[in-house]
């Protein structure tokens, strides 16, 4: 019996912006109701990042079953000891098959190699599959907040884990 190879994890690049921004905005109208405001602001946070980024302690990357791109996630500096993850993205079809999992491993573990103390995210409490595995890997919510945005009401959570 042969096992397929695992999707490969690489580096963003610039090729990769207008996937991740049209796969946001997607599957966050499909999955939560967001409006067209959505990918404006991952635009927006792609732009900077590509322009303004610090690639000795700042990467994004993207999962890929080869010219597929199936996820995404980034890491940020939020603060000198302190980076924030980012942008963190599965296909459907990715789902509950471990690669959530391996691409926040991935990102940790360059957070660590890289001098950080903590990790932060802001998420949506309706990602529940999201949050269940933050906090099977040692997060924790520090804040819950109803907001309104992306034309949704929704709960804004804030997660926490030391390195």
């Amino acid at each position: 019996m042969t096992t397929a190879p695992l999707p490969e994890i690489t580096v963003y690049t610039a090729a990769d912006h207008d996937w991740l921004v049209e796969a946001h905005g997607r599957l966050y109208a499909a999955e939560n109701g967001f409006d067209a405001s959505f990918p404006i602001v991952v635009d927006a946070a792609l732009q900077n990042f590509e322009t303004s980024h610090d690639p000795s302690c700042e990467r994004g990357w993207v999962l890929r079953d080869g010219a597929r791109r199936l996820g995404s996630i980034f890491c940020v500096r939020e603060e000198t000891s302190t980076a924030r993850l980012r942008l963190f993205l599965l296909e459907p079809e990715m789902r509950g098959r471990g690669q959530g999992r391996r691409l926040l491993e991935t990102c940790m573990g360059f957070a660590r190699g890289h001098g950080y103390r903590r990790t932060v995210l802001a998420t949506h409490e309706s990602h529940r599959a999201a949050c269940a595995l933050y906090a099977r890997t040692g997060f924790a919510c520090t804040r819950s907040t109803p907001v309104r945005s992306y034309g949704q009401d929704l709960v804004e959570q804030v997660w926490e884990r030391p390195l």
